[in-house]
């Protein structure tokens, strides 16, 4: 892998140089878009309709529309003048509880590394951190862009995960259909919360999948090797109306699960 950005964490007057690589990957299957009749990969051209004419990428620039129709250019130059336009620090601001941070302001996260002579100040700032049981929310430009980020352990690493500010984060508030009333009967929360026990267990990452993904490669597969696709029934689920009812077999079938990963446990 390749550094994506090199800089240094700064808390108070101590500078820790720090590589970045991204964390995660998507792994989605991409499909190009062609043209049914010759098969050929369709082109999105950059295309002005007022001079009818295909805009070369030297005559494109950056317009903020103020209004409908209306537009103010940005050029490089109105960028460079920016704050920490040119900064390559992550610049710590507090240290929080983990717990505090609500998972909806995660954006992007990527593993910090110890620059060039900085493994020393790198692993002073991991064991500090983690004595002290507590992450780091920072300030970072990246790609032009300044993010909100917290630091925290991983493993032998530190990741950072960008976050979205306040302002970027939607209220629920604004979502009509969370405006309702309902009353809800004792059992039924008992039984829910014994459902939620029932499925209750340690995170495990490596045993959740992408069912979709490998069961759309087997059938990308099979066409490139020119079979035919299996297509597997689904099976007939059961409308049941009565929530008790529903709660009550949801248990019965955990039980069960959890019976049957035991067995398999034991002769595994």
């Amino acid at each position: 892998m390749r550094p994506l950005w090199k800089g240094a964490v700064s808390f108070g007057l101590v500078h820790v140089p720090v590589k970045m690589y991204a964390a995660t990957e998507n792994k989605d299957i991409r499909f190009n878009y062609l043209h049914d009749k010759c098969k050929t990969p369709v082109q999105y051209r950059r295309y002005c309709p007022h001079c009818d004419v295909e805009v070369p990428v030297e005559e494109i620039v950056r317009g903020y529309e103020y209004e409908k129709g209306k537009y103010v250019v940005l050029k490089d130059e109105d960028f460079e003048n920016l704050p920490s336009a040119h900064a390559k620090s992550i610049d710590i601001i507090d240290f929080v509880d983990l717990q505090e941070i609500d998972p909806v302001y995660y954006n992007k996260a990527y593993y910090l590394v110890p620059g060039e002579g900085g493994q020393k100040v790198y692993h002073l700032l991991k064991k500090a951190m983690e004595a002290a049981g507590k992450v780091a929310v920072a300030k970072v430009m990246i790609r032009k862009k300044q993010s909100l980020a917290v630091l925290r352990m991983a493993g032998e690493a530190l990741i950072m995960s960008t976050m979205f500010y306040p302002d970027e984060v939607r209220k629920t508030g604004n979502i009509p259909e969370l405006n309702y009333t309902v009353k809800l009967h004792d059992n039924e929360l008992k039984m829910a919360v014994n459902l939620i026990n029932n499925l209750s267990g340690e995170f495990n990452p490596e045993k959740y999948t992408n069912e979709y993904r490998q069961a759309l490669m087997e059938v990308i597969q099979s066409k490139v090797a020119g079979e035919t696709v299996a297509v597997p029934e689904q099976p007939e689920t059961e409308k049941v109306v009565d929530l008790m009812a529903a709660l009550k077999a949801s248990i019965d079938l955990a039980k069960e699960e959890r019976k049957e990963k035991r067995k398999r446990k034991k002769t595994s």
